[in-house]
């Protein structure tokens, strides 16, 4: 179990001003979101982006740099709002404004409240880019799930005669499903081959089969028959979705939940 002691320690102050400055911006929309104007909304969300943004760059290039599986999902957040913000230009109505602000509020938390292990400074100067590489694919995958259940929340409205009330016409937000899938899996297929071919430079040691690596595979695999499956077959519906939440759960075992078991549960660097 995680004592506060070991928390206390490994918290910055200035990491938790960000943090918590952040997370109050994002409880900005949820709290008061009738009692404000759209442009005020809009306002504390980019206000809050920013010091995510500032609190994610803190944890990496501050005084003392660490990372772990509670930074990388608060960057897969952040990278999932990027996408947000960049689509309300496109899609003005697509509502999914307090669910995206409560996980940003979360996950910047939990980040600072779980910072990871220190960076190694003898690492890899090809290890941030490779790093770099697989958050982009969380993120891309992230999105990709943020979309499906947009999309089957609205089928499950239209089924009950109440309309459909995501925002965003349905084969629309299927296609930037499948967008962010295809994307996420190019990102995905460049960051295993980069750790298969290039282990030794990036990590000091070859490709080693163990939990991360396997959960990896499995999630190449499964977004793999799932694009194939839809390109040859047409694929989509519930049972697309259902292979893209397996896969998406695979990806986040791979890395994420390794690394909770080792920093967590365990109380030690991986």
């Amino acid at each position: 179990m995680l004592s506060v002691p070991l928390i206390s320690a490994n918290a910055s102050p200035l990491g938790w001003m960000l943090a918590i400055a952040a997370a109050a911006a994002y409880a900005v929309p949820a709290a008061a979101s009738r009692r404000i104007s759209q442009a005020g909304t809009q306002a504390a969300l980019r206000l809050a982006w920013v010091l995510h943004a500032l609190a994610l760059a803190w944890g990496l290039l501050g005084e003392l740099p660490r990372f772990g599986f509670a930074p990388a999902l608060s960057m897969t957040a952040w990278l999932v709002l990027t996408v947000y913000a960049v689509e309300q230009q496109l899609f003005p109505q697509m509502r999914a404004r307090l669910a995206l602000s409560a996980l940003g509020a979360a996950a910047v938390l939990l980040a600072a409240l779980i910072p990871g292990t220190p960076l190694h400074v003898n690492a890899s100067p090809w290890l941030p880019l490779h790093l770099a590489l697989g958050i982009a694919s969380y993120g891309l995958f992230a999105a990709a799930v943020v979309h499906a259940a947009l999309m089957t929340r609205a089928e499950q409205h239209m089924r009950q005669g109440g309309g459909h009330d995501s925002g965003v016409p349905l084969l629309t937000l299927e296609r930037l499903t499948f967008r962010f899938v295809a994307a996420g899996f190019v990102l995905l297929t460049a960051t295993l081959a980069a750790g298969w071919l290039f282990g030794e430079q990036l990590y000091g040691k070859a490709w080693v089969w163990n939990h991360k690596s396997v959960f990896s595979l499995l999630s190449w695999i499964t977004f793999a028959v799932l694009l194939i499956g839809r390109a040859r077959f047409g694929w989509r519906g519930r049972s697309a979705v259902r292979m893209l939440y397996a896969g998406a759960l695979l990806l986040l075992l791979a890395y994420a939940g390794s690394r909770f078991v080792m920093e967590v549960l365990l109380e030690r660097a991986a």
